[in-house]
């Protein structure tokens, strides 16, 4: 990403820079302690006693990563500290608070598919830290202490701590920083013969790119689901509301605001309700950089002739296996790509310090890119020079979605005291595969004919993302906006998985919903209605078998 995200220090008219560790307990509100009913998804509330308080659940993160403050001093009837979690939110949208290290304790190991920032007391650091260093969904700690020389002595032997601080501003920096290596890290890549959904990446990228929007309503219901969650800052939610046209996709993109994050992890995780939120941003973008590409082709501010472009980041120790076991096979980064023409600034600010992570691999990518496939396979890309929220120092390159490379070599980067850092060269293919495109074009004919939506479900459970396809088809029944035909269609399509997963009981629940709105329109010898009474037949069958096996023959 962009030199200048990195390097933004907490120092605006928004941060509470008065804080000084070293004078006085730290302070927080009440309505900042998270607390849970039993049963029930963790919510924000006054708490009375928080170490009586237990948790069952933890609130679904919206960016890859979130912050959580350890303090027993925490004073509750300061409204300074209310400032310092508003401004917190500004950099990690989730942010916990908590005054027991058990319950603390307890809440990370909660935590799966996030990485987790601590800020915590030195006191309350030196017993935490030994117990969950270990954790791979601890990122990084910053310890805030009012005596630095006897925490920072313990705490130089414990890996994840990155430093000892008296100040809350050089957190909000080394937060920010953090907070970019991680987004950085955890792009979402699919290897080919290894990732069954590798081969299904461009298909999902065609079906993605053609959903149709009304731009007013998707970015009102963007903003509606925005602020349902609870935690984004309510200014930047408006700016979006009110701003979204006033500015470029790839302004937005650059921006320091959620959007980056959010769309980030919706396509990592393949979140399909967040990917239908912010589905409208992900074209836009698209079709944004498809039209610069076009324009700095004819103004030669892109390369006319093959060139490299660099990528520094890290990679979990099973994602570093993959990549080894794919040498000279295909990958795809199944997200924009952002790579810069500055390896140094890449090696440096992402490889290095990726390598020094107990859990991570540093990577430097190292992409040849030939403009002239670029544009016979129409694999857009753009120098985001001058066109970003920042002013571009490093030269990036974006790339759209799903990108295609080929794996020509990996080597270790030889340097003192760093085992883990390694360069892999890769060449951009695009779709110029035969097996690929072989394949991709079977799947498209058998998927013709139906709709964005029914393509989009099937390409997930043939990619063996069947709980993805089942969370789409729930999310369009309650909607409730499609017709008929489609609602007996994805009822019929959770029916079958229902079916496949062994759970007649609500195969049968699916497939006579389907059957019920189809006999309301469909004749009775059309062959839709058919299949749908053969499998009612078939599960009921099936059931009277189960029961009979069932009775006891005494």
């Amino acid at each position: 990403m962009n030199q200048n995200k990195l390097t933004t220090a907490a120092n605006n008219s928004l941060s509470p820079s008065t804080i000084n560790r070293s004078k006085k307990p730290l302070s927080i509100s009440t309505t900042d302690v998270v607390t849970a009913s039993s049963g029930s998804p963790a919510i924000t509330a006054k708490a009375t006693s928080a170490k009586t308080v237990r948790f069952q659940h933890v609130r679904k993160a919206l960016q890859n990563f979130r912050l959580v403050w350890l303090d027993s001093n925490l004073d509750e009837s300061k409204d300074e500290y209310k400032k310092i979690i508003q401004y917190l939110r500004h950099i990690v949208i989730s942010v916990t608070i908590f005054t027991d290290v058990h319950q603390c304790i307890d809440f990370l190991n909660q935590i799966n598919d996030e990485k987790v920032f601590i800020i915590v007391s030195g006191s309350l650091g030196r017993d935490l830290m030994p117990e969950i260093n270990g954790l791979p969904q601890l990122y990084s700690t910053y310890i805030f202490c009012g005596n630095p020389s006897v925490h920072e002595r313990w705490s130089k032997t414990i890996s994840k701590v990155k430093g000892v601080y008296t100040r809350l501003e050089p957190i909000y920096t080394a937060l920010r920083i953090d907070c970019e290596r991680c987004d950085q890290t955890l792009i979402s890549m699919s290897f080919h013969g290894i990732d069954d959904f590798f081969m299904y990446t461009q298909l999902f990228k065609e079906v993605l790119l053609k959903i149709d929007d009304n731009d007013v309503k998707s970015i009102q219901e963007f903003v509606d689901y925005c602020r349902v969650q609870g935690e984004i800052p309510e200014d930047q939610i408006a700016k979006i509301e009110r701003e979204y046209r006033l500015h470029t996709y790839l302004w937005w993109y650059t921006a320091p605001n959620f959007i980056y994050s959010i769309l980030n992890r919706a396509l990592r995780l393949l979140d399909v309700d967040m990917i239908l939120k912010i589905g409208f941003f992900i074209r836009d973008l698209h079709r944004y950089i498809e039209q610069l590409h076009r324009e700095q082709q004819s103004m030669t501010t892109i390369p006319t002739i093959p060139f490299q472009v660099f990528r520094g980041q890290g990679l979990s120790i099973q994602g570093f296996e993959k990549l080894t076991k794919t040498e000279g096979g295909l990958m795809s980064f199944n997200n924009f790509l952002s790579t810069s023409r500055n390896r140094h600034f890449q090696l440096s600010n992402f490889a290095r310090p990726a390598a020094s992570e107990p859990d991570l691999v540093g990577v430097l990518f190292i992409m040849t890119i030939d403009p002239k496939l670029c544009t016979t396979l129409s694999i857009p890309f753009v120098n985001v020079k001058n066109l970003g929220f920042f002013e571009d120092k490093e030269e990036e390159f974006l790339f759209s979605t799903h990108t295609i490379f080929r794996i020509d070599k990996i080597e270790r980067i030889h340097e003192d005291h760093i085992d883990r850092l390694w360069q892999v060269n890769l060449i951009l293919m695009g779709n110029n595969n035969n097996d690929l495109n072989t394949f991709t074009a079977s799947i498209r004919e058998k998927l013709s004919g139906t709709t964005t939506w029914l393509r989009l479900g099937e390409i997930f459970i043939k990619a063996g993302k069947s709980a993805q396809a089942e969370q789409l088809y729930q999310i369009l029944l309650q909607k409730k906006l499609c017709s008929d035909k489609d609602q007996a269609n994805y009822n019929f399509q959770l029916g079958r998985m229902y079916y496949d997963n062994g759970d007649c009981t609500n195969a049968l629940k699916f497939y006579e919903q389907s059957l019920d709105i189809r006999r309301k329109s469909l004749p009775p010898d059309h062959p839709d209605l058919i299949i749908c009474i053969t499998k009612n037949m078939q599960i009921n069958d099936h059931q009277v078998i189960i029961n009979h096996i069932d009775i006891d023959p005494e």
